[in-house]
Protein backbone atom coordinates (compact mmCIF):
# COMPACT_ATOMS: atom_id res chain seq x y z
CA UNK A 1 0.00 0.00 0.00
CA UNK A 2 2.86 2.50 1.07
CA UNK A 3 4.82 1.82 -2.09
CA UNK A 4 1.81 2.53 -4.68
CA UNK A 5 1.63 5.96 -3.08
CA UNK A 6 5.01 7.00 -3.46
CA UNK A 7 4.96 5.53 -6.77
CA UNK A 8 1.85 8.16 -7.68
CA UNK A 9 2.92 10.74 -5.59
CA UNK A 10 6.82 10.77 -6.13
CA UNK A 11 7.21 14.41 -7.41
CA UNK A 12 5.36 15.65 -4.63
CA UNK A 13 6.70 14.09 -1.83
CA UNK A 14 10.30 14.74 -3.28
CA UNK A 15 9.37 18.26 -3.52
CA UNK A 16 8.37 18.35 -0.54
CA UNK A 17 11.21 16.54 1.94
CA UNK A 18 14.50 16.90 -0.52
CA UNK A 19 14.94 20.27 0.98
CA UNK A 20 13.83 19.40 4.41
CA UNK A 21 17.00 20.27 6.71
CA UNK A 22 17.63 17.24 8.99
CA UNK A 23 21.49 18.55 9.20
CA UNK A 24 21.21 18.23 13.01
CA UNK A 25 19.86 14.22 12.71
CA UNK A 26 22.33 13.56 10.50
CA UNK A 27 25.36 15.34 13.01
CA UNK A 28 24.41 13.29 15.23
CA UNK A 29 24.50 9.89 13.25
CA UNK A 30 28.05 11.09 11.37
CA UNK A 31 29.95 11.60 14.72
CA UNK A 32 29.41 8.09 15.45
CA UNK A 33 30.54 6.67 12.16
CA UNK A 34 34.44 6.00 11.53
CA UNK A 35 36.00 8.16 8.88
CA UNK A 36 35.33 6.93 5.09
CA UNK A 37 32.71 4.69 6.44
CA UNK A 38 30.21 2.65 4.32
CA UNK A 39 26.70 4.03 4.79
CA UNK A 40 23.80 2.47 3.67
CA UNK A 41 20.79 4.62 3.31
CA UNK A 42 17.54 2.21 3.73
CA UNK A 43 14.40 3.54 2.15
CA UNK A 44 16.35 6.68 1.20
CA UNK A 45 13.04 8.74 -0.60
CA UNK A 46 14.07 11.69 -2.48
CA UNK A 47 17.65 10.83 -2.01
CA UNK A 48 18.63 13.96 0.19
CA UNK A 49 20.23 12.20 2.93
CA UNK A 50 22.15 9.32 0.54
CA UNK A 51 23.86 13.06 -0.96
CA UNK A 52 24.47 14.68 2.48
CA UNK A 53 26.48 11.58 3.58
CA UNK A 54 28.17 11.30 -0.17
CA UNK A 55 29.16 14.71 -0.29
CA UNK A 56 30.50 14.01 3.17
CA UNK A 57 32.90 11.73 1.50
CA UNK A 58 31.24 8.87 2.88
CA UNK A 59 30.78 5.68 0.59
CA UNK A 60 27.41 5.58 0.44
CA UNK A 61 24.73 2.29 -1.17
CA UNK A 62 20.99 3.49 -1.14
CA UNK A 63 17.43 1.69 -2.07
CA UNK A 64 14.17 2.76 -2.13
CA UNK A 65 10.98 0.23 -2.36
CA UNK A 66 9.08 2.68 -5.27
CA UNK A 67 10.41 3.08 -8.74
CA UNK A 68 9.61 6.18 -9.24
CA UNK A 69 11.81 7.33 -5.86
CA UNK A 70 14.67 5.51 -7.25
CA UNK A 71 14.60 7.29 -10.15
CA UNK A 72 14.22 10.60 -8.63
CA UNK A 73 16.72 9.92 -5.96
CA UNK A 74 19.59 8.70 -8.62
CA UNK A 75 19.14 11.60 -10.19
CA UNK A 76 19.39 13.93 -7.65
CA UNK A 77 22.40 11.91 -5.73
CA UNK A 78 24.89 10.87 -8.89
CA UNK A 79 24.58 8.05 -7.16
CA UNK A 80 22.67 4.77 -8.37
CA UNK A 81 20.25 3.79 -6.14
CA UNK A 82 18.81 0.21 -5.99
CA UNK A 83 15.73 -1.03 -6.15
CA UNK A 84 14.44 -3.13 -3.69
CA UNK A 85 12.31 -3.72 -0.29
CA UNK A 86 13.78 -4.55 3.36
CA UNK A 87 12.95 -8.10 3.15
CA UNK A 88 15.75 -8.24 -0.13
CA UNK A 89 18.14 -7.07 1.93
CA UNK A 90 20.56 -9.78 2.76
CA UNK A 91 24.36 -8.15 3.29
CA UNK A 92 27.02 -9.66 6.02
CA UNK A 93 28.80 -6.80 7.99
CA UNK A 94 28.13 -5.03 4.88
CA UNK A 95 27.99 -1.06 6.47
CA UNK A 96 29.34 1.25 9.21
CA UNK A 97 26.27 3.14 9.46
CA UNK A 98 22.11 2.19 8.56
CA UNK A 99 20.14 5.25 8.20
CA UNK A 100 16.20 4.36 8.00
CA UNK A 101 14.61 7.88 8.13
CA UNK A 102 10.92 7.71 8.38
CA UNK A 103 11.09 4.10 6.57
CA UNK A 104 10.90 1.51 8.79
CA UNK A 105 7.64 2.95 10.35
CA UNK A 106 5.88 1.83 7.17
CA UNK A 107 6.84 -1.75 8.10
CA UNK A 108 4.17 -3.89 10.04
CA UNK A 109 4.74 -3.83 14.00
CA UNK A 110 4.63 -7.82 13.19
CA UNK A 111 7.80 -7.77 11.02
CA UNK A 112 9.88 -5.48 12.72
CA UNK A 113 11.54 -7.61 14.40
CA UNK A 114 12.94 -9.23 11.33
CA UNK A 115 14.02 -6.58 9.68
CA UNK A 116 15.64 -5.01 12.36
CA UNK A 117 17.55 -8.54 12.08
CA UNK A 118 18.38 -7.72 8.55
CA UNK A 119 19.84 -4.67 9.36
CA UNK A 120 22.11 -6.11 11.93
CA UNK A 121 23.39 -9.27 9.70
CA UNK A 122 24.03 -6.01 7.50
CA UNK A 123 26.12 -3.76 9.77
CA UNK A 124 29.77 -4.51 10.75
CA UNK A 125 30.83 -4.82 14.19
CA UNK A 126 30.34 -1.62 16.55
CA UNK A 127 27.72 -0.38 13.17
CA UNK A 128 25.50 2.58 13.69
CA UNK A 129 21.75 2.24 12.86
CA UNK A 130 19.70 5.77 13.19
CA UNK A 131 15.97 5.39 12.51
CA UNK A 132 12.68 7.29 12.97
CA UNK A 133 9.55 6.59 13.52
CA UNK A 134 6.00 9.60 13.74
CA UNK A 135 5.76 9.37 17.66
CA UNK A 136 2.59 6.99 18.70
CA UNK A 137 1.08 3.84 19.84
CA UNK A 138 0.16 1.24 17.39
CA UNK A 139 -0.71 0.69 13.69
CA UNK A 140 -2.72 2.99 11.57
CA UNK A 141 -3.12 3.99 7.88
CA UNK A 142 -3.50 7.41 6.13
CA UNK A 143 -4.00 8.90 2.66
CA UNK A 144 -2.77 5.15 1.23
CA UNK A 145 0.08 4.33 3.70
CA UNK A 146 0.70 2.78 6.59
CA UNK A 147 2.62 3.49 9.38
CA UNK A 148 3.50 1.87 12.75
CA UNK A 149 4.11 4.69 15.27
CA UNK A 150 6.29 4.01 18.37
CA UNK A 151 7.19 5.22 21.81
CA UNK A 152 10.30 4.48 23.55
CA UNK A 153 9.08 1.39 25.74
CA UNK A 154 7.76 0.06 22.07
CA UNK A 155 10.58 0.53 20.05
CA UNK A 156 12.74 -0.96 23.51
CA UNK A 157 10.62 -3.73 23.54
CA UNK A 158 11.11 -4.66 19.98
CA UNK A 159 14.66 -4.09 20.49
CA UNK A 160 14.98 -6.54 22.76
CA UNK A 161 12.94 -9.22 20.63
CA UNK A 162 15.80 -9.01 18.22
CA UNK A 163 18.98 -8.64 20.36
CA UNK A 164 22.35 -7.49 19.79
CA UNK A 165 21.72 -3.65 19.63
CA UNK A 166 23.11 -1.28 22.36
CA UNK A 167 21.02 2.06 22.61
CA UNK A 168 22.99 5.04 22.35
CA UNK A 169 20.32 7.56 22.52
CA UNK A 170 16.49 7.59 22.29
CA UNK A 171 15.16 11.59 21.39
CA UNK A 172 11.94 13.27 20.09
CA UNK A 173 12.29 15.94 17.67
CA UNK A 174 9.45 18.17 15.92
CA UNK A 175 8.65 17.57 12.25
CA UNK A 176 11.14 19.67 10.40
CA UNK A 177 8.75 20.64 7.42
CA UNK A 178 7.25 24.07 7.89
CA UNK A 179 3.67 22.80 7.79
CA UNK A 180 3.95 20.14 10.46
CA UNK A 181 5.49 20.81 12.95
CA UNK A 182 3.06 19.59 15.17
CA UNK A 183 3.82 15.74 14.62
CA UNK A 184 6.37 14.27 16.90
CA UNK A 185 8.92 11.85 15.69
CA UNK A 186 10.49 8.96 17.80
CA UNK A 187 14.86 9.23 17.12
CA UNK A 188 16.70 6.62 17.71
CA UNK A 189 20.56 5.61 17.38
CA UNK A 190 21.70 2.29 18.72
CA UNK A 191 24.70 0.50 17.78
CA UNK A 192 25.61 -3.25 17.15
CA UNK A 193 26.85 -4.78 19.87
CA UNK A 194 27.65 -8.64 20.07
Amino acid sequence: MSINYYERNADQFFADTVAADVSLLQARFVRELPPSAHVLDAGCGSGRDAKAFADLGFHVTAFDAATEMVRRAAQHTGLPVLHMTFDDMVWSEEFDGIWASASLLHVPRGALPSVLTRCHQALRKDGILYTSFKYGSGEREKDGRRFTDLTEETFQEILAEVGGFQVIELWRTGDVRPSRQSEMWLNSLVRKAD
